[in-house]
């Protein structure tokens, strides 16, 4: 798992290899995240909106940006923590991701971003 806590905002992420596919003659590699957005601050904050590179071995880096995280705008609580999983289609067995998300703290009207740490697919058979 990789961490990383950007003005009180710890964010984990949690990597899985899902399998092989054919899609328009190609092969594609799906992976899975699951990230927890966890609130060590003393304020509530509400993610608005997201930014990802996607980085695959075998093509250019391709740019996400978008508004919540699967459809939602979670409002965190201090203490508490917004859990969610998604996915990742790549044309090589190895890659990786990285990003922010924009966040708005309550008490302040702050807009902030929180990093995302950067955090890698691997297929197991590509790995010596």
């Amino acid at each position: 798992m990789i961490t990383q806590v950007t003005k009180g905002i710890k964010v984990s992420v949690h990597t899985s290899f899902e399998g092989t596919f054919f899609k328009n003659y190609k092969m594609h590699y799906a992976f899975g995240y699951t990230i927890t957005i966890e609130n060590q601050g003393k304020d509530v904050v509400q993610l608005t909106a997201r930014h990802w590179d996607i980085l695959d071995s075998l093509k250019e880096k391709e740019t996400i940006d978008g508004e919540g995280v699967i459809g939602k705008k979670p409002v965190i609580q201090p203490g508490k923590s917004h859990t969610y999983s998604s996915g990742c289609l790549l044309a090589s067995p190895i890659g990786a991701m990285r990003g922010f998300y924009n966040m708005v703290n309550f008490s302040s009207s702050e807009e902030f971003e929180v990093e995302i740490p950067t955090f890698k697919f691997a297929a197991p058979f590509a790995m010596n």
